[in-house]
């Protein structure tokens, strides 16, 4: 039976569909996906995000540790920022994407994907240094999402200390419509302007109500998996599953800048990614097809003028925003040029696609 998060029951009352994803019992929708994602993209959507997983590293060598453990270099990240950054086998594979929230040297708050709730934390606890304490935190706290242009105005009119000024990929501690404690950080998922909350489970209904009922005037909606899975492939983002697997190295997927091999000492895959991926392996792209039709994660990528299978397909959708059939595949390198005509195998028709720039959106960056 799947798990449920603190946040099931307004789900229901609010008419959400429910499904099944990582072992929790998640909404994938409530008015509808094309609504949900507009919304988002237009004015702002609410995410209930508690399904995902919390680690803590603490104690004096809580900073080394995290070092060895992640690719990124936490010395450039200040107290009070985050940092996404990657775990990676010895072999140069991502186990998990993630996002490192630096409190102090000695005390660093990882996010993980809902799938690497207990792995991760295993990974990392057998790997510390001594002198660091792990602890598995992903049952003490849900997790909250307001993405959208008007996300900011909404949290901040709620916050105590105000959050407007900060950066992106800053957070602070901070009392959210009468909840101490919160973790407010200026994050997200869909490729918009927004924040992310971390916050004890039982008053996690209380704030999601507190914030439905601010924006709710100005258009803000619940939005569910579907449309933060749409929105999230418009911005470029990686999902782990089906762009990132143990078996491909951050450079495959286009991040190769959360890899800092400048950083000093070891870190877990270190000697694999600075040998590389062999020469031939397949690159992360972003492709455009004509007409309405979509691949989805599995379809071949073949040539134009022949059978030969060049790739394949790890996530696609009809573009609500840009009404184009988009999809994010691995092909082989020297079809991975912008401009190179390929065809999409969508269930024996070919369907005309070419290589784009990855993201396929992106936001207008405003002064806040």
């Amino acid at each position: 039976m799947p798990r449920r998060t603190p946040l099931h029951e307004a789900h229901l009352a609010a008419g959400a569909r429910m499904v099944e994803f990582a072992g929790f019992d998640m909404p994938v929708q409530y008015q509808g996906v094309l609504e949900e994602h507009a919304a988002v993209r237009e004015r702002s959507g609410i995410f209930d995000v508690s399904h995902m997983g919390e680690v803590v590293l603490e104690g004096p060598s809580a900073l080394e540790s995290a070092q060895r453990l992640v690719t990124n270099d936490l010395t450039k990240c200040k107290d009070g920022q985050a940092q996404y950054s990657a775990l990676c086998n010895e072999q140069g594979g991502v186990i998990d994407d993630i996002i490192v929230y630096r409190f102090s040297p000695e005390r660093l708050f990882i996010c993980v994907n809902a799938s690497g709730r207990d792995k991760d934390f295993d990974w990392m606890k057998e790997r510390k240094a001594s002198g660091t304490a792990a602890h598995q935190r992903s049952d003490d706290w849900a997790q909250v999402a307001v993405q959208g242009p008007d996300a900011p105005a909404i949290v901040d009119s709620l916050c105590e200390p105000k959050v407007l000024d900060l950066g992106y990929y800053h957070f602070r501690e901070a009392t959210v419509a009468a909840v101490a404690g919160c973790i407010v950080a200026r994050t997200g998922y869909t490729g918009e302007d927004g924040f992310e909350f971390y916050l004890a489970p039982d008053r996690a209904a209380e704030l999601w109500e507190a914030l439905i009922e601010t924006g709710g005037g100005s258009g803000l909606v619940p939005a569910g998996l579907a449309a933060r899975d749409t929105l999230r492939l418009e911005a470029g983002m990686p999902l782990y599953g089906h762009e990132l697997s143990t078996s491909i190295y951050p450079v495959q997927a286009g991040l190769g800048k959360v890899v800092a091999l400048s950083k000093e000492g070891d870190f877990v895959g270190r000697a694999a990614i600075e040998e590389g991926p062999a020469p031939d392996a397949r690159v992360l792209v972003g492709l455009v097809a004509e007409g309405k039709r979509a691949g989805r994660a599995g379809y071949p990528i073949v040539v134009p003028d022949g059978a030969q299978i060049v790739g394949e397909v790890t996530s696609g959708a009809l573009s609500p925003t840009l009404g184009v059939p988009i999809s994010m595949a691995y092909v082989d390198p020297e079809y991975a040029a912008v401009g190179t005509a390929l065809h999409l195998d969508v269930r024996g028709t070919r369907v005309p696609a070419s290589i784009v720039a990855l993201p396929f959106y992106k936001r207008e960056k405003t002064s806040s």
